[in-house]
C-alpha cells in the first residue's frame, strides 16, 4: 500500500516528434493536488485505487476500512499490508481493521515497496496533458483504473 500525489502541475515525459520539429506540451503550473491511495498484491498484480483530496489519518482510516471490507479481511482471512513509515500509517489514532496486519518497511527503502511500481502506470494517462481542474484529472484517472 502506498500513496501518490498527482495534480495540475503537468507530468512531462519524452515524446515522439517528426524529425526537425520540436514537440510542444501545454504547461500551466498550478499547485492543486489529489492523492491516489493504492493497494497491490505482489503475487497476483491485483490492485485497488482510491483518489482522495488529502493524505492524513482520517482519510487513510476510511481507505483502510474499505480495503478490509473489499478483501473480506477478518477472522477467516488475514491480510498482511506492507507500508512505509508515514505518520498517518504509524499513528496510535489509526484503528487497524480485524484481519489486517500492518508491517512497516525500514526508513528510506522505496525499492522494497511493491506499490511503488504502480506510479508510472498511474501517471501514464496524464503524461504531457493539461487539465483545467482536478475534477478533469480525476475523471481521466477513474476511466483508466
Amino acid at each position: 500500500m502506498d500513496e501518490h500525489r498527482l495534480g495540475l502541475k503537468p507530468i512531462v515525459w519524452k515524446m515522439w516528434a517528426e524529425r526537425g520539429k520540436a514537440p510542444t506540451v501545454a504547461v500551466f503550473h498550478r499547485y492543486a493536488w489529489i492523492y491516489v491511495y493504492a493497494f497491490v498484491c505482489p503475487q497476483t498484480g491485483e490492485s485497488q485505487y482510491w483518489p482522495l483530496p488529502s493524505v492524513n489519518t482520517p482519510a487513510f482510516q476510511v481507505v483502510l476500512d474499505q480495503f478490509a471490507r473489499d478483501t473480506d479481511a477478518g477472522k477467516s482471512r488475514e491480510i498482511v499490508l506492507v507500508l512505509d513509515g508515514a505518520g498517518w500509517h504509524t499513528t496510535p489514532q489509526l484503528k487497524c481493521p480485524e484481519g489486517v496486519q500492518l508491517i512497516f518497511l525500514p526508513p528510506y527503502s522505496p525499492e522494497l515497496q511493491p506499490a511503488e511500481r504502480l506510479w508510472s502506470l498511474t501517471d501514464a494517462p496524464l503524461v504531457n496533458r493539461h487539465f483545467e481542474t482536478l475534477t478533469a484529472l480525476t475523471d481521466v484517472l477513474l476511466i483508466w483504473s
